[in-house]
Parts: C-alpha cells; sequence; structure tokens
C-alpha cells in the first residue's frame, strides 16, 4: 500500500544547533500537496536535499521564535534570484500576529519595505487557529501549547494516516488531546534530562514519553534537543513513560505513514 504521509525532518535543532544540524523543519508530503512545517534558522540548505523548494504549497509556522521560521528570510532570496522558478507566489501560514513580526523582521533588509520584499514572492497569510486548514489534500488543524509566547501543535491528516507535531510546549493536556492517536508523535524534548525552572516552555524527552502515552500515539519521535545528551539517553528516558516505538529525529531522516 503506498504511504499516505511522507515526513522528511529537515532541521532537528533547538535554538542553539547541535553541530552541523538546522533548526525546526519538517516536510510533509502526500499524493498532492508538500507542506513545511516551520523553517528555523540554517533550514533552507537542508531543504534543497529535500525538495526542489519552488514545489511547496505552503510553509506553516507554529510559532514566532527565530528557531522556527527565520529562513524565511533567505527562502525570499532563493525564490527571487534562485536558478529554480515558481509559477505563482507562494503561501506562508503564520500564526495570529505573525506577519506584523515578519514584516519589522524583513524591514531590516528591504530598503523597497518589507510590503514589496515579501509580497514579491509571498502570500503572507495569519490561519485562524480555531479552524482547520486545507493545503490540497492535506488538513491542518491547530491546538494552542504551553510556550513562553503563543505557539500552535500542529496535526496533519490525509485519510486514517495522522502526524502530530508538538512544536514548543511544556506539559500540556491540550496537545496530549491535539495528539489523541495519531500515527505519528513529533515531539520536542529540549530540556532532554535536565529540569527547567520557573515558567515552563519546554519538555523533558520523559515527559514528552508521558504525553504520547497519554495520547495513544502509535509511535513517538523525538525532536528539538540539544547536543548535551547522546541520542539513546533520551530514546531510553522516553520509554520509561511510552512503551510503543520511540526513535530521535535528525536532519535527513525520511519516515512514510
Amino acid at each position: 500500500m503506498a504511504a499516505t504521509i511522507r515526513l522528511r525532518v529537515v532541521g532537528s535543532s533547538p535554538s542553539v544547533q547541535r553541530p552541523g544540524r538546522a533548526c525546526s523543519c519538517y516536510l510533509l508530503r502526500s499524493r498532492d500537496a508538500a507542506v513545511l512545517m516551520d523553517l528555523g534558522s540554517g533550514a533552507l540548505g537542508n531543504l534543497h536535499l529535500a525538495i526542489d523548494y519552488p514545489q511547496l504549497d505552503a510553509v506553516v509556522v507554529s510559532h514566532m521564535h527565530a528557531d522556527h521560521f527565520l529562513d524565511v528570510i533567505p527562502l525570499r532570496y532563493g525564490l527571487k534570484y534562485g536558478p529554480l522558478l515558481r509559477d505563482g507566489r507562494m503561501p506562508v501560514w503564520l500564526p495570529p500576529g505573525g506577519s506584523e513580526m515578519l514584516r519589522r523582521i524583513a524591514s531590516a533588509f528591504a530598503p523597497e519595505g518589507p510590503q514589496d520584499f515579501l509580497d514579491e514572492v509571498f502570500v503572507v497569510n495569519e490561519y485562524d487557529p480555531a479552524l482547520p486548514l486545507e493545503i490540497n489534500d492535506l488538513r491542518l488543524t491547530f491546538r494552542r501549547t504551553r510556550h513562553y509566547i503563543d505557539t500552535y501543535a500542529i496535526r496533519a491528516e490525509r485519510g486514517s494516516s495522522s502526524v502530530v507535531y508538538s512544536a514548543d510546549t511544556a506539559p500540556c493536556d491540550d496537545v496530549v488531546e491535539h495528539a489523541r492517536n495519531c500515527s505519528l508523535f513529533l515531539c520536542e524534548s529540549t530540556i532532554g534530562l535536565g529540569t527547567e525552572d520557573g515558567e515552563r516552555g519546554h519538555l523533558t524527552a520523559e515527559e514528552a514519553g508521558q504525553m504520547a502515552a497519554r495520547a495513544e500515539t502509535r509511535r513517538l519521535i523525538l525532536t528539538h534537543y540539544s547536543s548535551t545528551y547522546a541520542a539513546d539517553e533520551l530514546v531510553e528516558a522516553a520509554q520509561s513513560s511510552y512503551k510503543g516505538r520511540v526513535s530521535i529525529a535528525d536532519d535527513g531522516v525520511e519516515l512514510s505513514l
């Protein structure tokens, strides 16, 4: 049976990149759609290895932290000056309020003004987290996470297959419900084996496993982790709470559902 959704890890690092790795970026491909979830710092270089990026149907950003969206700027240069041509402008879907932030950042590079700089190659939109977003044959839904700024987990579905991307979050019941019975839960584990004091915004690997167990997901992939801990240590910590299949994301890994 042909795969319904394919996931390619383009970047799997948190804000401080692991050596030779990019920040958050995940390519979803179905029969009729190619969608990026996030496009963090350093990810565009890896994207060349995954797809001819003018073929993307959309970029969808979970939240406006640099390690999740900043390579929209070099993507703009690639679409304008690169050797690969695109028929029409590329949709970029940002969380509520995201377009203002993106235009403020773009103004630093845009003597002609951020409106022309971005809109020449992009159609900049803001999604409504309360409503599904249909991109060809992929259906995306959103749920607010527990993070330092407004952030949205993304569930992508086609047929019976589903991928849920936690984005950045501390332990969060709403994200657990959003991931309920999904085929694959792509979950952050920024804290690794450590602790987070004060206001929470991230997960340990064990907490990622606990959320996957509560959501009864079919598979757990740990991502958004630093080089502080070895990959097998993170997997072992998640397996202390979650008895399903656990693996770790790394740039270039591709999975079919």
